[in-house]
Formats: structure tokens, sequence, C-alpha cells
């Protein structure tokens, strides 16, 4: 399975972002903004088992390949409100498709729900954006982000009820814009 570009952009991603984000709740009509700092850092093999095992994931022979990070943010919204969250999350890709790579995406912690859960990625090489699906108990959010260059992210965040099973997603309850720059005393 080729990885050079997946892996390139996880490279980039290291260090310290700074984002501006639009939340739109769409079930009340609102509009939010926030502003985000983060850090990403590599993790160790030792943290890459312990986001595994908290999974119930089999365990590979060899974790060197596998993009694994652990992300600490603080998000202040502009009504003053304050979250703090650190995790570790880890991409275990399954499947080379050509030009993206599809695989499971496993967090310690999940963002919506404080609990170890596992996901579903797609990355497309041509145009380095990584989305990821999360099935949460009530919502299921389609996150994505896009590498324009090595300083700037561009983040969309969709959030719909949970159909029943096997139905398509469409009730959108929540729709989140956001630009993402590296902070510029961020070390990679």
């Amino acid at each position: 399975m080729e990885l050079k570009t997946f892996q390139a952009f996880f490279d980039c991603c290291v260090g310290q972002w700074s984002t501006e984000r639009t939340y739109h709740y769409m079930t009340r009509q609102e509009v939010e903004r926030s502003h985000t700092d983060f850090v990403i850092h590599p993790l160790s093999g030792e943290l890459k088992q312990k986001v595994l095992r908290d999974n119930a994931y089999p365990i590979p022979d060899n974790l060197d390949p596998l993009p694994g990070y652990h992300l600490e943010f603080a998000t202040v919204s502009e009504t003053g409100e304050e979250v703090e969250q650190q995790l570790n999350l880890l991409f275990v890709p399954t499947e080379d498709l050509g030009d993206h790579i599809e695989g499971d995406y496993l967090r310690d912690r999940a963002y919506e729900e404080d609990r170890p859960i596992i996901s579903h990625f797609r990355f497309h090489n041509s145009s380095r954006e990584l989305l990821m699906t999360t099935r949460y108990t009530r919502v299921v959010a389609v996150d994505s982000i896009t590498l324009i260059n090595p300083e700037l992210r561009i983040r969309k965040i969709l959030s719909y009820e949970r159909p029943e099973a096997n139905q398509p997603l469409e009730k959108v309850v929540l729709v989140g814009f956001g630009v993402e720059q590296k902070s510029s005393h961020s070390q990679t």
C-alpha cells in the first residue's frame, strides 16, 4: 500500500495551529463563531498500542507506518464558553483504491461522547482531503480537512441526525466551516 502522500499530509499537520470557525446550528437557526488553538504531536508506539487496545482492535505486527497523533485543543466561543480536550488518535489504512486510501480512524476519546471510538476515513491523494465519518449515538459527523499548503488547512464539518439502519444521511443538524493556520512559532 502506497502511503507516501498520506504520511506527508500528517507530517504537515504536526505542530501548533490556530483556527477560526463558524458553526451553523440548523435546528435552532443560530450561528456561532469560535477560536481554537491546538497542537498535534506524533504518537509513540506505546500510545498507538493503547489506542488499539482501548478500541479492542487487532494490534498489527508493525505499528511504525500507522499515522498516530496526540491532539490537544482549547476552544473559546464568541459567547465565552471554553472547551479543552486532549486525545490520542490513530489511522489504520485498510484499502488502497488508487487515488484514495480508506481505513479505520481510532480515538481513545471521542469528541461527541467520552469513550473510545472507531470511525471510517477516506484520504484523497490528489486533493489532499481527509474525510472522517463517525457514527455517534445521536448524530453522524462527517469531518473534512483539506491541506491547501503546509501552513493552511480548510475544515468542513457536517453533523446529521443519525438515521435508522441502512437509511441515507439526510437531516443536517450542524454545519461548520473553518480556516486553520499553522502558528509561526510551530515546530515541525
